[in-house]
């Protein structure tokens, strides 16, 4: 049958509104524009590029990720004045909640209970002076051998200003006593374990924190090249004291002992949004509540960062060869977002 001129526009209408709403469906972000955030610690930016292109696969259109200071971020996002980003760490950032918990929420989780916090000496050093936890460092010979600036006291590679691990470091070399014997090193962290690494390849005594995932354990091994030490006790800020019970653990590879009192909770890795964004974005808030990112992952990509490969678009490329290997379980992360969407 002949069809009329009025009839195939209407056909054409018909097939368009029905492929307009496949892509709809299939893209429900689209035309909509989120703004990210990521931690200044670069070791985060290959799980917050990962995250940035699944959204894009949802059609948004992604800002960033801004690069952000703990306190700024978590101001902004109770405002409203970036989205989200996947680098909150609690209970370390407990101590944020009252900025942003009346505009902003935690939301799914990139990597439970598996980052660990703490810190590590050589292991050369650990056996000569029998060290086992920071008490030791007011030794008079163990701070002379950490002393590599000449002022008196054991060199620490700590954290910079802002950072949550910052604040709790602090409140141990009071809990502790050692403000007279250790130097906290507040410089660039990832340009102070580049020092340290140099100095342990130069056979000079280091003393550092860390958490994983990071570089850091792929460049000096645990219980190969350096050791986990203890605390003395203990010894947490209020905000964190009863989260007492996480801060030792046990199977730690690589420490003096087990269970490990490290100091410091173990730790989940967790998007924090926007809670008006989540309102509006379900199919957003579903891939948050979905994905997740095994910590060996991150653990290898950190290496190869640590090695050269650090750029932004090798950070882009890594995501996106994560993205292809892992095809099949990303599909089904982004069709239940797709249908929180639809609902």
């Amino acid at each position: 049958m002949k069809r009329t001129a009025p009839a195939l526009a209407a056909a054409l209408l018909l097939g368009l509104g029905a492929a307009t709403g496949a892509d709809a469906q299939d893209q429900p972000g689209s035309g909509t524009t989120i703004s990210m955030a990521r931690a200044t610690w670069d070791t985060g930016w290959f799980t917050a590029e990962i995250y940035k292109q699944m959204m894009e696969e949802l059609g948004y259109t992604v800002e960033g990720p801004t690069t952000l200071d703990n306190p700024p971020f978590y101001q902004a996002v109770a405002q409203g004045d970036v989205d989200f980003w996947v680098n909150g760490w609690f209970p370390l950032h407990n101590t944020y909640e009252s900025t942003f918990k009346d505009g902003a929420e935690i939301v799914g989780a990139v990597a439970k209970g598996g980052a660990l916090q703490g810190y590590l000496v050589d292991k050369a050093s650990q056996e000569k002076y029998g060290i086992t936890t920071l008490d030791d460092f007011k030794k008079p010979e163990v701070q002379k051998a950490f002393d590599r600036d000449g002022d008196g006291k054991a060199d620490l590679v700590a954290c910079p200003p802002g950072w949550g691990c910052e604040m709790v470091i602090e409140h141990h070399l009071d809990a502790y006593g050692l403000r007279d014997h250790v130097n906290p090193i507040k410089a660039s962290y990832s340009a102070s374990m580049a020092d340290a690494v140099a100095a342990h390849e130069n056979g000079e005594p280091i003393l550092f924190y860390t958490w994983t995932p990071n570089w850091t354990v792929n460049a000096l091994k645990p219980g190969e090249d350096v050791m986990w030490i203890e605390v003395p006790k203990v010894d947490l800020p209020e905000d964190q004291k009863d989260l007492a019970d996480a801060a030792t653990v046990n199977g730690v590879a690589g420490c003096v002992a087990d269970p490990c009192q490290l100091g410091f909770p173990a730790n989940d890795i967790v998007p924090v949004a926007n809670s008006a964004f989540l309102e509006e974005n379900p199919a957003a808030k579903r891939l948050l509540e979905l994905a997740s990112i095994p910590l060996d992952d991150i653990f290898a990509q950190n290496a190869k960062m640590n090695e050269g490969a650090d750029s932004a678009k090798d950070i882009a490329g890594q995501a996106s060869d994560w993205i292809a290997a892992h095809r099949e379980t990303v599909d089904g992360w982004l069709e239940e977002a797709r249908a929180a969407a639809a609902d």
